[in-house]
């Protein structure tokens, strides 16, 4: 098996690109027909296809919610490479005006635990409806952090807000990297891409950014040289693939980037390209 370059997060070592799970899970960002045609047309073997082509690239962390095709998929594709395959799960449950609903969490908690995540980290949807923009604090997140801790998991956030990451680290919170968004498009960012861009570069932990590609808006060629070209070594980029083909070709478009070379890769060949053969 390959290694794909390293970074460490948590005392892990993890490969800098990052399996996505978004595509596998109808989490398209684009219509509903599209949602419901990704979700009736995957299943956990075809899914441990596209894991196992990560793995075979040095690829060794995917990243997903909760959800028991992905508990089938990491398996079935752990056994067929025969080596480990890290999992940062992104669990969501309700939070109100209160704080989080503690058992939810718990539950959310164990169900990681159960299926051998290696990393926690609460979605967005939990971690940004607790930031409080006026005393710069993320309320809760020290005492979620303390139950991940107590279950074997390594704590972390997710974020669509940038300051989050300037509150965490100004609390010193117990997080070993936060979860981003970061792209070319500055597809669902609320920042301008350049200030995301600083604060990632001064994080006090790795950052791992989501949807380089803008979720499909934005083609591999374009979105991947620039997310590897403005991020620091110790940070990751996870991307989101429909099957194995796709796997190999961000992995081989990210490697070409990182060691400065054209990326070998066949490309579409359409009736309007003719003329170029």
């Amino acid at each position: 098996m390959a290694e794909f370059p390293r970074t460490e997060v948590g005392g892990v070592s993890l490969s800098r690109l990052v399996a996505g799970s978004n595509w596998f899970l109808g989490h398209t960002h684009q219509t509903q027909a599209r949602q419901r045609w990704n979700v009736g047309h995957q299943t956990g073997e075809k899914v441990a296809e596209v894991l196992a082509a990560f793995l075979a690239g040095g690829v060794n962390v995917t990243m997903s919610p909760v959800a028991p095709l992905m508990y089938e998929a990491l398996d079935r594709a752990q056994q067929a490479g025969g080596a480990k395959m890290h999992w940062i799960s992104t669990p969501w449950f309700d939070t109100g005006a209160e704080g989080p609903d503690f058992d939810a969490a718990e539950r959310a908690f164990d169900e990681s635990a159960e299926g051998g995540a290696t990393f926690c980290w609460p979605h967005t949807s939990v971690t940004d409806r607790l930031y409080d923009g006026l005393t710069g604090q993320i309320r809760f997140m020290d005492r979620l952090a303390g139950m991940i801790r107590q279950r074997g998991m390594i704590p972390g956030l997710s974020t669509h807000r940038p300051e989050v990451i300037l509150a965490a680290d100004r609390t010193g919170l117990d997080v070993a990297s936060y979860i981003c968004l970061y792209n070319c498009a500055g597809f669902l960012m609320p920042l301008e891409i350049d200030w995301t861009g600083r604060i990632i570069h001064q994080a006090a932990k790795p950052v791992t950014t989501i949807k380089p590609m803008a979720a499909g808006r934005v083609m591999p060629y374009v979105g991947l040289p620039f997310s590897w070209a403005t991020l620091r070594p110790i940070d990751l980029v996870t991307v989101g693939t429909m099957n194995a083909d796709e796997a190999r070709e961000v992995i081989e478009i990210s490697l070409a980037c990182i060691e400065g070379r054209p990326a070998d890769r066949p490309l579409q060949s359409t009736r309007s390209k003719k003329t170029l053969e």
